[in-house]
């Protein structure tokens, strides 16, 4: 079957423009604000376009939080490299980790609090997925010492997304963080 390139262009368009729309309307009111009528009215084409893009609004999600996992993947790198040492390395993709999470909440969400249709644990899992957990690695990986570098990374991911989800659901209060990551940091840069 031959596709039509200008098609092809216009359809990748549509889908970015759904997917542009909905994450201007969550980051401005939240997930539940958006729906197939409010984003056929926003981007002014009608439901069933939307449709013939997308399964649903769980879709759109899932086409945000991959999107938002390439982005994170991007911000969590930045000026790691440039640390002098595995402690200063660890608290930058700390920092950048909370950057990106207070930036984009509703983005944040998508990806890691909201119920999802992507696979993020399994080696099918989408590339943007994958890397966004390969920028952690990559920092975390090399400290792990005698601990399997897949599990640490994890762990100390873990202990990120609590202080995140706690402060952001304000359980902690957001004065301490600097001390926290600091804590968070020293426990991990030693390999446990």
């Amino acid at each position: 079957m031959v596709t039509n390139p200008r098609r092809e262009r216009d359809r990748s368009r549509r889908e970015q423009l759904i997917v542009t729309a909905a994450r201007e309307i969550a980051e401005e009111e939240g997930w539940d604000a958006v729906t197939t009528r409010r984003l056929a009215a926003k981007i002014e084409y009608s439901q069933p376009v939307l449709y013939s893009h997308f399964s649903g609004k769980g879709a759109i999600m899932a086409a945000a939080a991959l999107e938002g996992c390439a982005e994170m993947a991007a911000q969590l790198r930045k000026g790691a490299g440039t640390a002098e040492d595995s402690r200063g390395a660890l608290r930058r993709l700390a920092e950048n980790y909370f950057d990106f999470a207070d930036r984009e909440p509703a983005l944040y969400d998508a990806i890691f609090t909201l119920a999802s249709e992507l696979d993020f644990a399994g080696p099918d899992s989408p590339e943007p997925v994958q890397d966004a957990f390969g920028a952690l690695l990559e920092i975390v990986g090399p400290v792990a010492g005698e601990h399997d570098p897949g599990l640490y990374t994890e762990t100390f991911w873990a202990a990120l997304h609590g202080l995140v989800t706690l402060e952001r659901g304000r359980r902690l209060p957001a004065d301490a963080r600097t001390e926290r990551v600091g804590m968070l940091v020293d426990r991990f840069a030693v390999g446990g």
